[in-house]
């Protein structure tokens, strides 16, 4: 096996015969000028107006209303097509009620697909272009195989990030591959690279292979590549020209030159994972993320963020969290003391996430198959494994009946998703056999403070067993495999703030706050808030292009703050949903005072080792106020005066506003 193929074209979908699924105009009229839910003052509004509500092809932005009909519609699209293509019988009226209940649920908020699903879903990207990946949030490789793939794990997460979706990987290729350099006795070979994702991906495909094989020379013609600030179609944004890929690989010429004749090196792995990671941001076209899991024992791999030690990679390091692959029963002692100094590495049990579902029960092994996880670590995954999250919000419900009813419409969509192909064969045998989902909840902070921690229990315990129901019932109707895990709490981020939750199972860092957001000075969003009452000041150092607007936020009444919980609780808190929630896994970022808890944390890991799959720490350290936080705590006193200056936020119809959406994990832990 060479590897995955990059080069040939995105799957075309469309047929003229199909007829596609459509939700009724008599329902649809219904919800065209009611007022969405939105959360936090305006916030969630804003968050949406920014990040998910795409121009249509009148120029116009979408209403809440539309993004709605459009994520419902793609969705049972997919259904349909499916049944179609297996001739398993479509029941339109069935399909029509089931839709419409989806849609009321995601209209009020109740659950919402991930970033991604908001932003891609319905879309030619994936109607016409069948580019179903891009509704996928994450993803892993493995580097094990090195000696057989080649370039192939390099070349998947150049892939994926440029799509969008977040990518772990492993340091295991270290040492099983010997790279040659290329042939300096052939003759050069130039490629032209077409100004297309493929193209870009394949680039580094042909200059990796030219060092790991020791064929000829590649150089590259940047012609084709469109000028730095034209508009890209589809993917939003503008082009960054070709500066950025010709960076990259000019720093692969040279890492890999360094290395000719000698075994690939963790360091030049992750290097190179890195540099694609540069890349993809510094193209201005999305955000992505990237986790790399490495061993314990290895000093090189703990050093990668030691600066003193690796001053080269103090330009791009940052581009991914660094985690370990803990043994149960190792010395957490060396490992903590980096921890103390910034919070890595995180730690991953590898044999907690082969070995169990839910940590409530002896182990099944039904993931004996897994490598690592993904950027943020709420799944488990296999080697060129995607994920599809949805979420969850009970503290949006008034019942335990009521929220059972969301999760079946949560649940799924996200199997519907799993019904998509991607254009990359290892990953759809892997998908098809797995068909992984995670289904996740958000706003735990609030519901255990409304509702208490032995009703969250009750919800979880029996919310799990609903899905499972849920599963062997539409497994069975669309003719396909149960889902080999299900459920996992993702660390979410702006989707949890257009439904006023707090993210995850994350506490705030204050009751009251001011979260602040950048807009371009001529975004079609600023006279709405002018008209409000809402701040807006130029944004420091911008040199005047960007405003920043600062909305008052509160989580709610007797919500206790992250400060408050000591690194014992949080923990506790991961383990338990661990237990009675998450087959897949729990996300969840410790923070701790390294001054009075950091001596704890190997301790604490020496306990929890056995209740957890992965964990992440966070020291807090006071870095002091700078200007125009994102976010701000404030008192109720100025949290009050603000929200009296303020009036009622309504963007109506926006016309004009280019999105910059959330194309992952949603979180602002992960990305970068």
């Amino acid at each position: 096996m060479r590897g995955i193929s990059v080069t040939s074209g995105d799957i075309m979908i469309m047929n003229s015969d199909y007829k596609a699924f459509k939700l009724s105009d008599s329902f649809i009229n219904n919800y065209k000028r009611k007022r969405a839910p939105f959360g936090f003052n305006g916030l969630g509004e804003l968050v949406y107006m920014r990040t998910y509500s795409r121009l249509k092809p009148d120029g116009k932005n979408e209403m809440w209303w539309e993004t709605v009909k459009r994520v419902v519609e793609g969705t049972f699209n997919m259904q349909k097509r499916h049944i179609d293509s297996h001739s398993l019988g479509w029941n339109p009226w069935k399909a029509q009620h089931s839709a419409q209940e989806m849609y009321d649920r995601i209209f009020n908020m109740k659950f919402l697909p991930p970033g991604r699903g908001l932003w891609a879903m319905g879309t030619p990207l994936t109607e016409e272009r069948g580019l179903f990946a891009a509704l996928n949030n994450c993803a892993f490789v493995s580097t094990e195989n090195i000696k057989d793939d080649l370039a192939a794990p390099f070349t998947f997460l150049m892939d994926a990030s440029m799509l969008g979706v977040g990518v772990g990987f492993d340091t295991l290729g270290a040492g099983k591959l010997i790279v040659k350099g290329p042939n300096a006795s052939r003759q050069t070979e130039t490629y032209q690279i077409p100004d297309t994702r493929q193209g870009w991906v394949e680039s580094l495909r042909l200059q990796l292979e030219s060092h790991f094989l020791g064929t000829a020379p590649v150089e590259f013609d940047y012609s084709d590549i469109r000028e730095a600030g034209v508009p890209i179609a589809g993917f939003g944004g503008v082009s960054s020209g070709p500066a950025p890929l010709k960076d990259l690989h000019d720093k692969v010429d040279e890492i890999l030159g360094n290395s000719a004749g000698e075994p690939i090196s963790i360091t030049a792995i992750v290097d190179i994972m890195n540099l694609i990671g540069k890349c993809v941001v510094a193209g201005n076209v999305r955000r992505t993320a990237e986790i790399v899991f490495g061993e314990a024992d290895s000093q090189e791999y703990l050093d990668l963020k030691n600066y003193e030690v690796n001053p080269h990679r103090a330009e791009y390091g940052w581009t991914s969290n660094n985690s370990i692959f803990a043994e149960l029963g190792m010395d957490y002692t060396e490992a903590c003391e980096r921890v103390k100094l910034n919070g890595e590495p995180g730690f991953a049990w590898l044999e907690n996430m082969q070995n169990y579902s839910r940590m409530n029960n002896g182990p099944d092994y039904k993931d004996h198959r897994v490598k690592g996880g993904n950027p943020c670590l709420e799944q488990s995954l296999e080697s060129y494994e995607l994920c599809c999250l949805v979420e969850t919000f009970p503290n949006n419900h008034d019942s335990v009946e009521d929220y059972l009813k969301t999760l079946k419409y949560a649940y799924m969509y996200a199997k519907t998703v799993t019904l998509g192909k991607t254009h990359w064969p290892e990953t759809n045998r892997v998908m098809l056999r797995n068909r992984r989902i995670g289904c996740s909840m958000s706003g735990l902070a609030q519901f255990i403070s409304n509702h208490g921690l032995h009703e969250l229990r009750t919800w979880m315990s029996t919310g799990y067993d609903t899905i499972q129901k849920l599963d062997a019932e539409y497994s069975d109707w669309l003719a396909v495999p149960r889902s080999i895990k299900t459920t996992s709490i993702k660390p979410s981020g702006t989707v949890s703030l257009l439904a006023g939750a707090t993210p995850g199972m994350h506490y705030p860092e204050s009751r009251y706050y001011i979260r602040r957001m950048r807009l371009s000075i001529n975004s079609p969003l600023i006279p709405a808030l002018e008209k409000a009452g809402y701040s807006l000041e130029p944004a420091f150092g911008s040199e005047d292009s960007t405003l920043v607007v600062g909305i008052p936020v509160d989580v709610g009444e007797g919500i206790r703050t992250a400060s408050e919980l000591s690194l014992w609780e949080q923990l506790s808190l991961a383990a338990f949903i661990q237990k009675y929630w998450a087959d897949n896994q729990v996300s969840c970022t410790v923070t701790f005072d390294p001054a009075t808890e950091g001596d704890q944390i190997a301790h604490a890991l020496d306990y929890f080792q056995y209740q957890l799959k992965g964990i992440s720490f966070l020291p807090r350290l006071d870095y002091g106020a700078y200007p125009q936080m994102p976010y701000e705590a404030i008192d109720e006193s100025t949290y009050h005066d603000m929200l009296a200056s303020v009036g009622r936020l309504s963007f109506g119809r926006i016309k004009g506003e280019d999105v910059v959406a959330e194309k992952f994990c949603d979180s602002d832990v992960c990305q970068i």
